[in-house]
């Protein structure tokens, strides 16, 4: 008797089904399991509003985790920057594999890099924390260019610089990578440019807290770097006060001398969309060795940051 297949919740996308495809071989590897992937429609997926007002990334979670709860599934996959900071206690977050890469990049017409694009150049992304650095990095470049907010799958927002509509977009490099289709960048934008969400790049792998021997095997997965770094850079946001659409950049990386890795820097940046005001800041300690250490960093770097001035610059937050 072949033993049973373990289900994998996962939205519709194809950049969800993509990602999902990936670590469902993974833990059929791990587990000697079979996995099934099963789509579950999440209401970010079916509401045309945009995100922003409809909840922030986490409309994107709660039907997976719903399906958890329920027991129709055995474990979902998310990207680890749609997770809301909260982690509820019925469920455990088993794993979050190696990251991808993390930066942003351009998406521009007639292979554009972002200096190479024409004053008022039209830019489209659908993140406050994007048109918030991009304006402010083409500021300090004596560039004016127009953030466009949109939204839709990666399809449809290439489709927007392909028709003419936009001169560019804007969008994460590791959701590119997952569908093949990193040779369309024209420009990979560094994180010192414009910095990520926190997490980007990364999945989190959940499941129910009661299932101890899944929770084990999942935890094979685990890259405990990854977790540390997007643990600090989640425990940043946190601390902010602020959900997944906020105006909230935040790395961390490891800083190594030759092979060995002495410290994690953190960095983190808030602003308004327009770009006239940013509080950048940073702080560096020994790697964290447990959540609570990794937690600790980015609560400290937080606390640094409001003390610059970073709460008024996301006033106006929809609670």
């Amino acid at each position: 008797m072949t033993e049973q297949a373990l289900r994998l919740g996962t939205r519709r996308s194809r950049l969800a089904m993509a990602q999902s495809g990936q670590v469902a071989d993974a833990v059929s590897q791990v587990t000697g399991r079979p996995v099934e992937l099963v789509e579950i429609t999440t209401y970010g997926d079916t509401s045309r509003e945009h995100l922003a007002q409809i909840g922030g990334t986490g409309v994107f979670v709660t039907a997976l985790r719903d399906a958890l709860l329920r027991g129709e599934v055995d474990f979902a996959v998310h990207s680890l920057k749609d997770l809301p900071t909260g982690q509820p206690d019925e469920l455990a977050l088993a794993a979050v594999p190696v990251r991808a890469d993390a930066r942003d990049v351009l998406i521009a017409r007639d292979g554009l890099t972002f200096a190479e694009l024409p004053n008022g150049a039209r830019i489209g992304t659908g993140s406050p924390r994007r048109m918030a650095q991009l304006n402010a990095y083409a500021r300090d470049h004596g560039l004016t260019i127009e953030t466009v907010p949109i939204r839709g799958n990666i399809d449809t927002r290439i489709g927007f610089v392909r028709s003419g509509e936009l001169d560019g977009v804007v969008l994460a490099a590791a959701g590119l990578q997952r569908v093949g289709r990193t040779d369309e960048v024209t420009d990979f934008l560094p994180v010192d440019t414009i910095l990520p969400a926190p997490g980007q790049g990364a999945l989190a792998i959940e499941c129910a807290a009661d299932n101890a021997d899944l929770v084990a095997a999942l935890a094979e997965l685990d890259d405990p770097y990854t977790r540390a770094a997007v643990t600090a850079e989640r425990s940043l946001l946190a601390a902010l006060e602020a959900g997944c659409s906020a105006p909230v950049g935040a790395f961390a990386d490891l800083l190594a001398d030759g092979q060995i890795v002495k410290e994690m820097r953190l960095r983190g940046v808030v602003g308004t969309t327009d770009g006239s005001t940013l509080v950048q800041l940073s702080t560096t300690g020994p790697v964290p060795e447990t959540h609570d250490q990794a937690m600790a960093l980015g609560r400290e770097l937080a606390a640094e940051m409001l003390a610059k001035g970073a709460a008024g610059l996301m006033g106006e937050r929809v609670h």
